[in-house]
């Protein structure tokens, strides 16, 4: 066995390198968890209140004006606001998770109706069988046998529950939910109760000269029927979705527009302030302790590498935003369907730093703007190659030649994939009647079937 020395270099992170970069690309929630979870941890870092009483106070005061000077209901809703939870009557008008579930809104409707307690149980139980749409998606009989009643007693039961709001509830198809609307809200069309039992696929293609013959009507009448139908809500209960299940979004920077330039803000009043515990500080020099010390030592180390690490991460990501605000001009100017290829390596190199590193900086960031909040990650796009005129075309691009392009169409003879891959063509932007078909259909625009219009 023949021992050899050989030499080589390696680059290894050190744990605090390593804590940068993922408090680099953590999202706003997620690193507002993380200062939550470390200023526990740690009793050398501070978090110091943004605002003290007599700011607070101003405030408070500015709101009050403004509220003075509008209607009373505002007023209303101020007061619920700064009302105390010790306060008996402080939650009286609050909407609560359960208010807005679609469960307890119908259960509470079969509550105050007098039923026999055989009757009331079946629709508290096809009630619990609603799915998030507030459709039944098993059939009746087999509802029945499995709460074991009787049919007849079960469709009693539906009968009552489809008359409760919202109007559609307990359908268990979308024919029938859309009937139950009509019959609640336009009972006297009887065109569109016609269209809905019978002609639903007609409408769903736009046949509106078929659905005229067939009922000795005018395509007028039709089409205005199909309108009424159209405004139906399919699905009933997803206007009663838990507060839980709702993502709300917090931008991490902010586009302010003027006339001849832009300015960026961060969204720095969503973060604690973090200091160093001065007490601590001044203890860690006057002790003897060789443990107090020690332990202080790498607490002080810790707190300085986290202040250090956020303040690092706020300055990459309005770098960053910065060159993507630059590069980006056009689609800041006049919004959608003007943004330009751009790739990661576009920005690291303006910015002189790894590709990964503008990868983590753009990770879970959201950017607001005056078309509407956007994920940075949006920004960036492959590019389609060279079009008309200069420059070249992106995906956002060539969706919106699309949505243009159809938009003014003859809606009686609607173009098709491949006339759109021509007239894009002429147009620079040359793409396969494959990929026309497939940003049509994640623009959610049906084919010429479903947009000829008869």
């Amino acid at each position: 066995m023949e021992l050899n020395m050989t030499q080589k270099q390696t680059q290894t992170l050190s744990p605090q390198m390593m804590q940068s970069m993922e408090i680099l690309q953590m999202g706003s929630q997620e690193l507002l968890e993380y200062i939550e979870e470390v200023v526990q941890e740690n009793p050398v870092l501070e978090v110091e209140d943004r605002y003290d009483r007599q700011d607070e106070i101003s405030i408070l005061k500015r709101k009050l004006e403004w509220l003075e000077a509008t209607d009373p209901q505002n007023r209303y809703y101020h007061q619920q606001d700064t009302e105390e939870d010790s306060d008996p009557l402080s939650n009286y008008g609050f909407v609560t998770d359960e208010d807005e579930n679609l469960y307890h809104y119908v259960l509470s409707q079969v509550q105050m109706l007098e039923l026999a307690p055989e009757l009331a149980a079946c629709c508290a139980f096809l009630v619990e069988c609603l799915d998030q749409n507030g459709w039944l998606d098993e059939p009746l009989e087999t509802l029945a046998a499995d709460a074991s009643q009787p049919f007849s007693q079960m469709e009693r039961a539906l009968e009552i529950v489809q008359s409760l709001e919202p109007a559609g509830v307990a359908a268990r198809n979308l024919g029938e939910c859309l009937r139950l609307q009509l019959l609640r809200r336009h009972e006297g069309d009887t065109l569109a109760l016609q269209i809905v039992d019978h002609w639903l696929d007609a409408l769903s293609k736009n046949r509106y000269n078929l659905i005229a013959r067939a009922l000795e009507v005018s395509q007028e009448e039709v089409r205005t029927a199909c309108e009424l139908i159209r405004s139906l809500n399919p699905r009933p209960g997803t206007g009663f979705a838990s507060r839980e299940n709702l993502t709300y979004i917090t931008p991490d920077v902010i586009v302010v527009s003027f006339p001849d330039h832009f300015e960026l803000l961060t969204n720095d009043y969503f973060f604690p302030t973090l200091n160093i515990s001065s007490y601590y500080c001044r203890l860690l020099k006057e002790s003897d302790d060789a443990e107090v010390k020690d332990y202080l030592t790498g607490k002080v180390r810790q707190a300085k590498w986290v202040v250090r690490s956020i303040d690092q991460r706020r300055s990459t990501l309005m770098e960053c935003a910065k060159c993507i605000l630059e590069l980006q001009e056009p689609f800041f100017r006049k919004g959608p369907g003007h943004l330009i290829p751009l790739s990661l390596a576009d920005v690291a190199g303006r910015l002189g730093v790894h590709e990964s590193t503008v990868s983590r900086s753009v990770k879970d960031k959201y950017i607001q703007c005056s078309m509407g909040v956007y994920p940075l990650s949006y920004f960036f796009s492959r590019s389609l190659g060279d079009r008309a005129g200069g420059g070249s075309s992106s995906p956002d691009f060539a969706k919106a030649m699309i949505k243009r392009l159809i938009a003014a169409e003859d809606k009686r003879k609607p173009l098709s994939d491949q006339k759109l891959c021509a007239l894009m063509a002429q147009e620079g932007c040359e793409l396969s009647r494959r990929t026309v078909a497939k940003y049509r259909d994640e623009l959610n625009i049906p084919s010429t079937t479903g947009r000829r219009q008869y």
